[in-house]
């Protein structure tokens, strides 16, 4: 396809934006499929006559086939790299995508591990009686308890454990700062964690969780352990801190408690993160109206 100059375009790619491979191949899969499209379908024989018609007949093909708006839109984004490294190299007369507007996406829902799934997690696995296993418990707890991310259990350090209010300071984006507060149980477990903590890694770094070397946990590990132990009690298909961080808000949402609590307990900017999580609420009061109501269930 020398006329379309798609081998310059992945010279461009390789060796001056050095993208990555998993990039490279997606770029090619998807070049390739919208130049065959428009060969096949319009018979064009070089890329100054491609018009935003043409791309809007892909797009219109590409979700009557099952793709969805995400897929499209990353598709169309392959498009708009091609398009604009013509335009920059005096290759392409004017560019078709000034006129094309991508599908709307509509919001991803968060994916959260159900309530008793995690009870079993909490009551049934069995963690071993070592420094590794009650950290890992720990870990665990603290995500799904708190709702903090990663990077700000990472981030914990011994002084941000105070006994005295039974509260956590999380270190949020932004520098920003939060108090979560933990329950009778939680203390009791971080009580008897430190005490094995200092037996274990007696002239540690302060930061609150450890790994085997005594040095401050990375979010890898954490991220290692969580999905370990998700993975004996969800088949879910994503196992992360963040969806223990999903799994807190929509659990607490589904309880009944107020959207800005949730937002503070989240460290959120807005309640416009937060809301996402009612959808969750709202789902499970039609389930109990539909089941409950004399006239739900009728069409």
């Amino acid at each position: 396809m020398e006329r379309f100059h798609d081998d310059l375009f992945f010279q461009y790619l390789t060796h001056e934006r050095r993208a990555s491979v998993h990039t490279l191949v997606a770029y090619k899969r998807d070049l390739a499929l919208f130049l065959t499209f428009i060969i096949e379908k319009y018979s064009l024989t070089s890329v100054n006559e491609v018009r935003h018609p043409h791309v809007r007949a892909w797009m219109v093909k590409l979700l009557h086939e099952g793709n969805t708006t995400r897929s499209v839109n990353r598709r169309l984004s392959c498009l708009k790299s091609y398009f604009r490294f013509l335009n920059r190299h005096s290759l392409l007369e004017h560019d078709p995508m000034i006129k094309v507007v991508a599908p709307k996406m509509g919001k991803r829902l968060p994916v959260f591990i159900q309530e008793t799934e995690l009870r079993t997690l909490f009551t049934d696995t069995d963690f071993p009686d070592t420094y590794a296993g009650k950290r890992d418990r720990l870990l665990l707890e603290l995500l799904y308890a708190t709702g903090m991310r990663r990077s700000e259990l990472a981030g914990l350090v011994l002084a941000d454990v105070d006994f005295e209010r039974s509260v956590l300071l999380i270190r949020g984006k932004g520098n920003k700062t939060r108090i979560a507060p933990v329950g009778p149980w939680l203390v009791d477990m971080l009580r008897a964690y430190l005490v094995l903590r200092h037996e274990t890694h007696p002239h540690a770094a302060p930061w609150l969780l450890l790994n085997a070397k005594g040095e401050a946990m990375r979010g890898e590990g954490v991220y290692y352990v969580v999905h370990k132990y998700l993975s004996m009690v969800s088949t879910a298909e994503q196992r992360s801190p963040h969806v223990l961080r999903h799994s807190f808000a929509t659990h607490l949402s589904n309880g009944g408690a107020e959207l800005n609590a949730v937002k503070e307990l989240m460290g959120h900017s807005s309640l416009a993160a937060t809301q996402v999580y009612l959808h969750n609420s709202i789902e499970r009061l039609q389930e109990v109206y539909e089941k409950a109501h004399p006239k739900g269930e009728e069409e």
